[in-house]
């Protein structure tokens, strides 16, 4: 017996928590690059930010500072965190202008392209672009060899 048999499942990813010494830089990068906003957030006891896309808190910061708990230097067993995304060339243009790092790709077959680029807390953000909707923009190289960037 499966979830669904039993009455229970699972829907779409509803958002990812970032522990961070670095909440201001977080939160640019979350604006200025990714285009996220800043908005609403419960009156927790500790300091934060949540991040949103579409109307909905997609990212939600703590601030943890003001704590001894360490700076984890990525993201751990976690390997990326993909969002759907539009505007492939204007988002390569975006991080170029802003020096970032990042890499393109074509997932093979070609129905879908990606951009990886890092936060500042090391995390790993994957921006999938489907072609169909990308009228226009040059191709990035297709690439089977790796799983999910670098």
């Amino acid at each position: 017996m499966n979830g669904r048999e039993a009455g229970a499942s699972v829907g779409v990813l509803d958002h990812f928590n970032i522990r961070t010494r670095k909440l201001a830089e977080t939160v640019t990068f979350y604006e200025e690059v990714l285009g996220l906003e800043k908005g609403a957030r419960p009156n927790f006891a500790f300091p934060g930010a949540w991040m949103y896309s579409e109307g909905k808190p997609v990212v939600h910061l703590v601030d943890i500072s003001a704590t001894d708990e360490p700076q984890k230097p990525d993201s751990g067993v976690v390997h990326h965190v993909a969002f759907v995304s539009r505007g492939f060339t204007a988002m390569q243009q975006r991080l170029q202008s802003k020096g970032m790092k990042f890499d393109s790709r074509q997932v093979p077959g070609g129905d879908l392209w990606q951009i990886f680029v890092h936060d500042p807390n090391g995390v790993m953000i994957e921006l999938n672009y489907e072609v169909a909707k990308e009228q226009g923009a040059a191709a990035p190289a297709e690439r089977a060899d790796d799983v999910g960037g670098r």
